[in-house]
C-alpha cells in the first residue's frame, strides 16, 4: 500500500470519504513507511503505532456511523512541543526527561475532536529555540532531499525540522509545528513543502 503514503491530505480525506480505503489501512501504510525510513531520517522521536491503530479503528467506526469530522481518519505527526495525554512529551529536552502529561494541548485536542490520528511525536530544536534542529536531545533530523550527485546530509531547518522532514518524506499526511520567528516557514522551505503560520488565535 505504498501508494497511500503518496496522497495529499485532501486526496486522502476524499479516499476515506468514498470508502476507497479505511483509516486503519491508511494508518498502517504510514506506520510501515515510518518503520522503514525513520531510522535514517530521525523525524519521529517517539512512534505510537498502537495508539495510531486504535485511533484509526475508532475513526472508521465513527465514519460508518455517519459521524465523520473534518479530519476524520487522517494520520498526522505531532511536534514534540504539544502535550499529548498519556504520551511522552519532552520538547526534545533532557530537562523534561520522560514527562508524560495527563492533559491534552488545545491544538491536539482540536485535532482529535476533528477525527485525526496520531502517528507519533516529531523532532524539534530543544524548547523550539533554534533554526537548524541541532539542539534536540535526540539529534537532528535529516533532510530527505540531497544535492545532485551527493549523499551529504542537509539540514532540515528548525525549530520544526522533524515536522518538515516527516511531510517531505511521506511519513504523515500533515504535521503540527509552531512558529515564533520562522520555525514553520524556514524548515518547510528547506524541505520543499508547504508550511503555514496561522494567524494568532486561529
Amino acid at each position: 500500500m505504498g501508494e497511500l503514503t503518496d496522497l495529499t491530505l485532501a486526496g486522502a480525506l476524499e479516499g476515506l470519504k468514498t470508502g476507497a480505503f479505511s483509516s486503519l489501512e491508511l494508518t498502517d501504510a504510514f506506520i510501515a513507511e515510518i518503520e522503514a525510513s525513520n531510522g535514517a531520517l530521525n523525524a519521529y522521536v517517539l512512534e505510537t503505532p498502537d495508539k495510531a491503530r486504535a485511533m484509526a479503528e475508532a475513526s472508521d467506526k465513527r465514519r460508518a456511523a455517519g459521524q465523520a469530522g473534518r479530519l476524520e481518519g487522517a494520520p498526522l505527526g505531532i511536534k514534540d512541543l504539544y502535550c499529548t495525554a498519556g504520551v511522552r512529551t519532552t520538547a526534545c529536552s533532557e530537562i523534561l526527561g520522560d514527562f508524560t502529561p495527563t492533559y491534552e494541548s488545545t491544538v491536539t485536542a482540536n485535532l482529535w475532536a476533528a477525527g485525526a490520528v496520531m502517528l507519533g511525536k516529531l523532532n524539534m530544536d530543544e524548547f523550539a529555540m533554534g533554526s537548524s534542529n541541532e539542539t534536540s536531545r535526540f539529534g537532528p533530523p535529516s533532510n530527505p532531499w540531497r544535492r545532485a550527485g551527493s549523499n551529504q546530509d542537509l539540514t532540515a531547518g528548525g525549530s520544526s525540522g522533524g515536522s518538515a522532514v516527516a511531510v517531505a518524506a511521506n511519513l504523515c499526511l500533515a504535521a503540527t509545528a509552531s512558529d515564533t520567528g520562522g520555525s514553520i516557514r524556514q524548515p518547510a522551505s528547506f524541505c520543499g513543502v508547504v508550511g503555514l503560520k496561522p494567524t494568532y488565535g486561529r
